[in-house]
C-alpha cells in the first residue's frame, strides 16, 4: 500500500515537475525581501496592560498608545502598496540617519524607548510627589556623525572623560562644552562587557564643543510604589511616553482622568514633562478612528495641525487635542 502510494506521488511530481518548479520560482520571487518599509494604519493598545504596578487604581476609561504598522517589504507587498492609497512606501535609507546601519537605527529605537519608559515615570511619580530614585544612569553612544573624529562606537556605554567618572548625560555634556575644538579627549567605555579607552577629537558646532555623537540613557530607577514597563521585543521608539506617563499617573491616583473615556495618543516625554513631536500622525489618527477612540492627544505644532487636516479630509468623528507639556495635558482632562 506504501509503495503504491510512493509510486503515485512519484509518477504526479514527474509529471507537473515544471509547474512545480514555476510555482516554487514565483514564491520565491514573491517572497523576495526589497529594500523598502511600508507604513500602514496601525491602531491602539490599552496602556494598562503594559505597567505593572503595586496597589494600582483602576479608571473606567482607558489610556492607549497610537501605533503605526510598519512592514519590511517584499516583492508581493510592494505591488499590493502601489494600488493601495493607506500604504506608504519609505526606502530602506530613509528609516535611517545617514552612517548608520539598520541595526544601528533598532539599537537607537530600543534605547530610545527605554529612555521614554524612565522619562514617563519620573514625570508622573513627581507630579504626584511620589519618590523617585535614580540609582544608576547608564550613558549609551545611540549614533555617531560623519563628521565626528574618534573611535567610539554605536553600543559604548561611557564611563569617564579624561579619567573623571560621569554619572549622568547632563555631567558629560557639561564637561565635554569646556574643551577646546582639535583637542583630544580620553573617553572610557565598557564595549562586549569589557572597559576600553578611546580617544575623540572635539568638533565645534555653533560655537558648542561636541564629540559628534548622540548621547541616550537607561536609568535604574527605585519607586515607591514598584512599577515595571512590560514591552514585546518588537516594540521601539519614544512616541509612547506622553501617554505612558498619562496611565502612570492615573494608576496612582484613585482620581479617575480618564472620565470614561477611551482615549488615544501619541508624544515623546521628557524628564521634565515636556511633549514632543513624532512621526506617523496620518497612520496613528486612522488608528485611532479604527478603535474607535472618543480622544486624539497629539503634540502641539506640525503634529497637531497635520491631525486637524487629515481629520477634515475624512470628516472624522473625534475630538483632537494637542498639547506641549504633561501639565497642561492633565490640566485638559481635568477639565472634561
Amino acid at each position: 500500500m506504501i509503495n503504491k502510494l510512493y509510486a503515485q506521488i512519484k509518477k504526479t511530481i514527474k509529471e507537473y515537475k515544471f509547474s512545480f518548479m514555476l510555482l516554487i520560482i514565483v514564491l520565491i520571487v514573491l517572497n523576495f525581501p526589497l529594500p523598502y518599509y511600508i507604513d500602514t494604519p496601525g491602531g491602539a493598545m490599552d496602556i494598562s496592560t503594559k505597567v505593572s504596578l503595586e496597589n494600582s487604581y483602576k479608571s473606567k476609561g482607558t489610556f492607549n498608545f497610537a501605533y503605526v504598522n510598519e512592514l519590511k517589504a517584499t516583492t508581493s507587498l510592494y505591488i499590493i502598496s502601489l494600488f493601495n492609497k493607506d500604504w506608504t512606501l519609505i526606502k530602506q535609507e530613509n528609516m535611517k540617519y545617514d552612517n548608520e546601519t539598520i541595526e544601528e537605527m533598532e539599537f537607537r529605537n530600543k534605547i530610545s524607548m527605554e529612555e521614554s519608559h524612565d522619562n514617563a515615570i519620573i514625570t508622573s511619580y513627581n507630579a504626584l510627589g511620589n519618590k523617585v530614585n535614580i540609582q544608576k544612569e547608564h550613558i549609551y553612544i545611540t549614533y555617531i556623525d560623519k563628521k565626528a573624529n574618534t573611535d567610539l562606537k554605536i553600543g559604548d556605554e561611557i564611563i569617564s572623560i579624561d579619567g573623571e567618572i560621569v554619572n549622568t548625560k547632563e555631567e558629560l555634556i557639561s564637561k565635554i562644552r569646556k574643551y577646546n575644538e582639535n583637542d583630544i579627549v580620553n573617553i572610557e567605555v565598557i564595549r562586549d562587557d569589557k572597559r576600553i579607552s578611546t580617544k575623540s577629537k572635539i568638533i565645534k558646532e555653533d560655537g558648542i564643543s561636541l564629540i559628534g555623537a548622540m548621547l541616550s540613557t537607561d536609568k535604574e530607577l527605585e519607586t515607591n510604589p514598584k512599577i515595571e514597563i512590560l514591552s514585546e521585543k518588537n516594540e521601539s521608539g519614544p512616541s509612547g511616553g506622553l501617554m505612558l506617563s498619562l496611565s502612570i499617573y492615573d494608576a496612582l491616583t484613585k482620581e479617575d482622568i480618564t472620565k470614561g473615556l477611551k482615549i488615544v495618543g501619541t508624544g515623546t516625554i521628557d524628564e521634565k514633562g515636556n511633549v514632543g513631536s513624532i512621526g506617523g500622525v496620518e497612520y496613528k489618527l486612522k488608528g485611532a478612528v479604527k478603535e474607535k477612540a472618543h480622544l486624539f492627544i497629539v503634540p502641539n505644532g506640525d503634529n497637531y495641525k497635520e491631525a486637524m487636516k487629515i481629520k477634515k479630509e475624512n470628516n472624522y468623528d473625534i475630538k483632537i487635542k494637542g498639547v506641549s507639556t504633561f501639565e497642561e495635558t492633565l490640566n485638559y482632562l481635568n477639565s472634561l
